[in-house]
């Protein structure tokens, strides 16, 4: 299957106007998109759209259709790719990465990791998530701060959820500091395999679970009891539906860490999860990601 990528370049104001135009549209049909500075200290800033390449022209249509026919009088530039596992050949030859105390790399880097103080095996495949996407390492700066607050009266949580855990990093990271109970789930099958297998690989099968499901109406949920954190690291047009059904599986006090956002959408979802009492703590950008911290009421 080849991707083409849909592209828009514009001043960075306009970029986040057409984001928060096309941003409600792609996510609800799964289409990956990404607001980028095209350079460092640039002025410019673009838009782009990952697409199947024999649905490019419809999807043309649909930004023409959202935008106006002449698109604020840009050209939606258009890249056909070449069919490859991107992500395999991209993050294979990636440094390690280090986020708080955890450092997380790929086999290859195994003797890079001797002495650090937690260390997180995975490599890249089929499964999103390796900790270099800002995403991810966002999270874990996040997981950071809560564990220095959980050093003082709160303590640390009993059980954590991971929801959309991908290759299982977030999940391995918080059991291998705190060696609790946690339920990573994933809509993807594949995912939650190599999940499963990443946990077995770096140590705590034994604390993980790795389970397929979606939202929070799997029953396994409720037999895992409330949840003292929990890492929601998805896209905003999901994470917002998940909001209700989530304040139900955590306890009072919780923290809650969301990530998979770009930096405007975090009105839109700080308002989402304080109607169901969860409260934003703070929010960082990583790699221009945003992660926010929220505590449950």
């Amino acid at each position: 299957m080849t991707q083409t990528r849909l592209t828009l370049t514009t001043r960075k104001p306009e970029a986040f106007h057409i984001a928060s135009i096309l941003d409600p549209q792609f996510e609800e049909d799964g289409i990956t998109c990404v607001l980028f500075e095209t350079k460092p200290d640039s002025a410019l800033w673009g838009y782009s759209v990952y697409v199947e390449s024999a649905e490019a022209d419809q999807w043309t249509a649909v930004i023409r259709d959202r935008l106006g026919h002449d698109c604020f009088g840009l050209e939606i530039e258009r890249e056909d790719l070449v069919d490859k596992d991107w992500v395999s050949e991209t993050l294979r030859e990636l440094s390690p990465v280090s986020a708080g105390r955890f450092f997380v790399h790929g086999s290859h880097d195994r003797a890079a990791a001797t002495g650090k103080r937690v260390a997180v095996e995975v490599d890249a495949g089929q499964a999103f998530g390796t900790g270099h996407h800002g995403t991810t390492a966002g999270c874990l700066d996040m997981l950071e701060v809560c564990l220095r607050e959980s050093s003082g009266q709160l303590g640390l949580p009993r059980r954590a959820l991971d929801v959309g855990t991908g290759s299982g990093v977030l999940a391995i990271a918080l059991a291998k500091v705190c060696h609790i109970p946690v339920l990573a789930t994933d809509i993807d099958p594949v995912a939650v395999a190599v999940a499963r297998e990443n946990c077995r690989l770096n140590g705590v099968g034994s604390h993980v679970r790795c389970a397929i499901a979606g939202g929070f109406h799997h029953p396994l949920f409720t037999e895992f009891g409330d949840a003292d954190l929990v890492f929601a690291n998805i896209l905003a047009r999901p994470l917002e539906a998940l909001a209700r059904p989530m304040a139900a599986h955590v306890a009072p006090g919780a923290q809650i860490i969301l990530s998979g956002l770009l930096p405007h959408q975090r009105a839109r979802i700080t308002a989402a999860y304080g109607r169901h009492n969860m409260v934003l703590q703070r929010w960082h950008i990583r790699d221009g990601w945003l992660t926010l911290l929220l505590r449950a009421k």
